[in-house]
């Protein structure tokens, strides 16, 4: 999709309906904001997304090369807002801009499992009843701004939750999670 040093990690979106929400009719709004849909590979249906969870320090290499020690220092989850999505077709190259304020443009791959429901405390042997449909994906960062804020000990949205900062291609739907099963 786009061409530098990589790194591997996993990430999940998460398009899960509103509790409470059965009526198509929403407030009334001052300005429309559109929904974020990823399509889905072999259907003429959309992934409707709402939340896109990503998972920190979660690749030991990766960790070390940006100064953290893995066995001492557990992953953590950041989210990037949905309209950081860039959908792009299989056998196509992302017309992918160049952000502003930056002078270090990383990218990251990423497996993305995108999630048919929510759950608290589920089991590691429940886990996969949760994936609808996985999909491969980037995880974008602004590193220098990432960096500087980390160095400053505040929250490094900057550099990770921006425009098209999570290009992503279409889903693939899971048809038997049993096979996943030891």
């Amino acid at each position: 999709m786009l061409s530098t040093a990589t790194t591997m990690g996993v990430g999940a979106v998460a398009g899960c309906a509103l509790p409470g929400r059965a009526s198509h009719q929403g407030p009334k709004t001052p300005f429309a904001v559109p929904g974020t849909y990823v399509p889905i590979v072999g259907t003429d249906q959309m992934f409707p997304v709402r939340r896109i969870y990503c998972i920190g320090r979660n690749y030991a290499a990766h960790a070390r090369e940006m100064g953290s020690d893995p066995t001492r220092e557990p992953p953590f989850f950041f989210q990037k807002p949905t309209d950081a999505i860039q959908n792009v077709a299989p056998g196509t190259v992302a017309d992918h801009p160049y952000p502003p304020l930056t002078k270090n443009y990383h990218y990251e791959v990423e497996l993305v499992a995108a999630l048919n429901k929510g759950g608290r405390n589920v089991p590691v042997e429940k886990a996969l009843e949760l994936v609808h449909s996985y999909a491969l994906g980037l995880d974008m960062t602004r590193r220098d701004l990432q960096r500087a804020m980390g160095d400053e000990k505040k929250p490094w949205e900057i550099g990770k939750s921006f425009d098209k900062s999570a290009p992503i291609g279409p889903l693939h739907l899971v048809a038997q999670p049993d096979r996943f099963r030891g």
